[in-house]
């Protein structure tokens, strides 16, 4: 069966629709910085274009399944709005999920890990490949590769792909060979320069761990079950960004008051070294040289 688009539904009207009342059937988790920006522009110049709802039968008061617009939805329950303009279509729960999916995997900009479950959900929902990538603009390969990544269980692969260490393409090729082609294809991402320094070090770290003990994640294996952990909201993703930026700012303090420490020492040092006396008595203790780097700095009057 196939699922029309939200544009097959032809609406007309928009309406005021109460934010308590819409449930989000897919929801996604979004980068905390693009949705205060999101957050920000909506509150200086307004809703640009309205979400899309569908009714839900049997409720008194009646209630709405989102069919798109998370961010749009979420931003007006941060910014205390009690209603939001909304486009009402006709279409059942399935349709609706479907049409939500299909909407995600379709954006220009979204994180790996989302395009891959949401594959991974439309071919629980019996749809094949070719349906798939025609419904989101991709090769019916690549839905493949995608749907046999998660097919294989590679939960490792898959967070490592969601965290940014391993490319997506990297980790199909990781999941499609055994240790020695693991480490092949590390060797030809670094010579790509898909993988450099600190990634890639962590990346062997990574393909060694999956060997050892498995492709799964234990739910403890990082000191907190998975299964325990609270779903994230919008309020949460705002408070993690402005912590964020509150540490970010607390570094620079900390650069800049380090910054003026060794410039005062380099005063100091440079004072000292212009006492004859001083000099002098660093020859007799046998300290009349220093390390090229600061003794260079010393001459050129910086901070090391």
């Amino acid at each position: 069966m196939m699922a029309k688009s939200s544009e097959e539904h032809h609406p007309t009207e928009v309406t005021l629709v109460p934010t308590d009342r819409i449930r989000v059937l897919n929801p996604r988790v979004r980068n905390p910085r693009t949705f205060a920006d999101m957050v920000e522009n909506i509150a200086k110049i307004g809703l640009k274009r309205p979400i899309t709802v569908t009714r839900r039968t049997d409720t008194d008061p009646q209630e709405y399944d989102l069919v798109c617009g998370q961010g749009r939805l979420e931003a007006f329950i941060e910014l205390k709005q009690k209603a939001i303009p909304a486009i009402v279509i006709d279409a059942d729960e399935s349709d609706c999920l479907v049409m939500s999916l299909v909407e995600n995997c379709a954006r220009r900009q979204h994180r790996p890990i989302d395009l891959m479950r949401e594959i991974g959900t439309l071919r629980e929902r019996g749809y094949n490949d070719r349906q798939i990538s025609d419904k989101i603009g991709v090769s019916p390969d690549y839905v493949g590769m995608i749907a046999g990544l998660l097919e294989r269980g590679e939960e490792r692969l898959v967070t490592a792909v969601e965290t940014g260490l391993l490319p997506l393409n990297l980790a199909i090729d990781i999941s499609k060979t055994d240790a020695e082609g693991a480490q092949r294809a590390l060797m030809d991402a670094y010579t790509q320069k898909k993988l450099r320094g600190k990634k890639l070090a962590a990346a062997r770290r990574l393909i060694e761990q999956r060997e050892a003990r498995g492709k799964k994640i234990h739910p403890k294996q990082y000191g907190r079950d998975s299964r325990n952990r609270r779903p994230l909201t919008s309020e949460a993703l705002v408070r993690a960004y402005q912590k964020e930026a509150d540490r970010q700012k607390l570094l620079i303090k900390k650069a800049e008051l380090t910054q003026g420490r060794l410039l005062f020492i380099c005063q100091a040092f440079r004072a000292l070294l212009e006492d004859d006396h001083f000099v002098t008595l660093l020859r007799a203790e046998g300290l009349e040289t220093m390390p090229s780097y600061l003794q260079d700095s010393l001459a050129e009057g910086v901070a090391p």
